[in-house]
C-alpha cells in the first residue's frame, strides 16, 4: 500500500493540488452550478488565504510525497470540543481506492489527540453515497437527512 499521510497544507501544495484538480459532479446538488475545473493560481492562492484561520487546520492527503486530496477540520470548537470533518479527492484517478478513508482516520485522530475534541461532524449531499460509504466505514454515526444533506457525528 501506498505510503499515506496528511500535511499541513501550504501554498505550494495548494497550487500542486488543484493544478491536476478535476470538479466532481457527485458533490453538486445542482448541477446548473457545476462546471469542469480550470486551473487559476491565483484564485488558488485566494482559496489558501481565506482557509487560512484559528478555527480551521487545512491539510494535503499526501500520497508517496505528492497531494492527492485536502481534508479540513473547521469550526473548530474549542469550548465544546467539536468540529467539522471535510474532506476532497484531487481526481477519479485517487478515488475508490482507500485513501480517503486513511486520510479520515488519521484526521479523527489529529482532532482528539492534538485538538482535544470529543466529537467530529461531517455532512454529505444526498447523492455524494460514496462519501456517506467511507464516513460510516470509519465509525461516524448517521444523525439525520435535512435540505439536501446527510449529517453525521463521531465521537470519542
Amino acid at each position: 500500500m501506498e505510503d499515506i499521510s496528511l500535511r499541513v497544507m501550504t501554498r505550494e501544495l495548494c497550487r500542486e493540488l488543484y493544478s491536476g484538480w478535476e470538479n466532481d459532479p457527485a458533490i453538486y446538488m445542482d448541477m446548473d452550478k457545476f462546471a469542469p475545473y480550470r486551473y487559476d493560481e491565483a484564485a488558488v492562492d485566494r482559496y489558501f488565504d481565506a482557509r487560512q484561520e484559528p478555527s480551521r487546520v487545512l491539510f494535503a492527503i499526501m500520497r508517496d510525497g505528492k497531494p492527492i486530496g485536502e481534508l479540513q477540520l473547521k469550526g473548530i470548537d474549542r469550548e465544546s470540543r467539536e468540529c467539522t470533518l471535510s474532506i476532497h479527492m484531487q481526481n477519479d484517478a485517487v478515488k475508490g481506492r482507500g485513501y480517503g478513508t486513511i486520510a479520515e482516520k488519521l484526521a479523527l485522530k489529529y482532532a482528539f489527540d492534538t485538538l482535544g475534541m470529543t466529537a467530529v461532524n461531517a455532512d454529505t449531499v444526498l447523492k455524494n453515497t460514496r462519501s456517506q460509504h467511507v464516513l460510516e466505514k470509519v465509525g461516524f454515526k448517521y444523525l439525520e437527512e435535512k435540505d439536501g444533506f446527510k449529517y453525521y457525528r463521531f465521537t470519542h
